[in-house]
């Protein structure tokens, strides 16, 4: 099994790996103009030449010890996938992982919780389970957004239901709060569908630092075709000019850290 882990430590440019059926690309920085630790944390795990797990969780900002709550998260799910046998379903893995993190943060009893966006990637397919406010988009490379996985945060929901639109959320004061996390005496963990991804397909899943300052078609457009490490980087350079450039109408500066997939075979 491999398996690469993105902590405070790594603050450089994207770096592509190759992975199952085709390559990642991972980064993470810390939120600019910030001293205190980054509080996300990645990981990339390939059980298999066909099968693997990416994972991105975000310490929820504010709250006491928001760096140690994503580690612990992101530990819990390597752990899991490290004890799933070959073979097994590891769906059922990844949710013990997720609530298994849970108890350990209560056990803290500081307040402290993490926002988790998860893939599990199996011959082809690709299934999302999430928690909070990290989220995930997989496009075509023609740009036909093909899944969103919607935060649970009342902005969130909001552009769900039709209320506001994109451009909104992203102005709206109330951007920043979540309705659910990792370290919650009420969490809940959404699974979405399993999906077929064809060749050149891209996924991108990331800490709220990414959706919080562009839109999933500004994603979209940017990721889907391309070369991938370059695009990768082109979104994270326009979302960190949005934190480096925010006043009080746009940009939400923040933690981000990237995991972005893409499927060549």
């Amino acid at each position: 099994m491999m398996c690469q882990t993105w902590f405070e430590e790594i603050e450089s440019q994207a770096r592509q790996v190759d992975f199952c059926r085709g390559s990642v690309v991972g980064c993470s920085y810390r939120c600019p103009g910030k001293e205190s630790n980054n509080e996300d944390a990645a990981a990339l795990i390939q059980l298999s030449p066909t099968h693997g797990v990416l994972a991105v969780a975000d310490g929820i900002g504010g709250q006491n010890a928001g760096d140690r709550a994503a580690k612990s998260t992101i530990q819990s799910v390597i752990e899991h996938c490290q004890n799933a046998a070959a073979g097994s379903r590891l769906r059922m893995h990844l949710l013990d992982a997720i609530e298994s993190a849970n108890r350990e943060i209560l056990k803290w009893r500081i307040g402290a919780g993490a926002t988790l966006v998860v893939a599990e990637y199996r011959d082809g397919s690709l299934r999302i389970i999430h928690v909070g406010d990290a989220s995930a988009v997989v496009c075509s490379n023609r740009g036909r957004l093909k899944f969103l996985a919607v935060g649970h945060a009342p902005v969130a929901m909001a552009v769900e239901i039709g209320v506001l639109n994109e451009e909104e959320a992203l102005l709206h004061e109330d951007r920043n709060l979540i309705s659910n996390c990792v370290g919650s005496t009420t969490m809940k963990i959404e699974i979405g569908p399993r999906l077929a991804m064809a060749a050149r397909d891209t996924l991108v899943m990331a800490s709220d630092g990414l959706f919080d300052n562009l839109t999933s078609d500004e994603i979209v457009q940017i990721i889907r075709a391309g070369n991938f490490e370059s695009q990768v980087e082109l979104l994270i350079k326009e979302s960190r000019s949005r934190m480096i450039n925010a006043d009080e109408y746009t940009g939400k500066p923040d933690d981000l850290t990237v995991l972005s997939f893409r499927q060549t075979r």
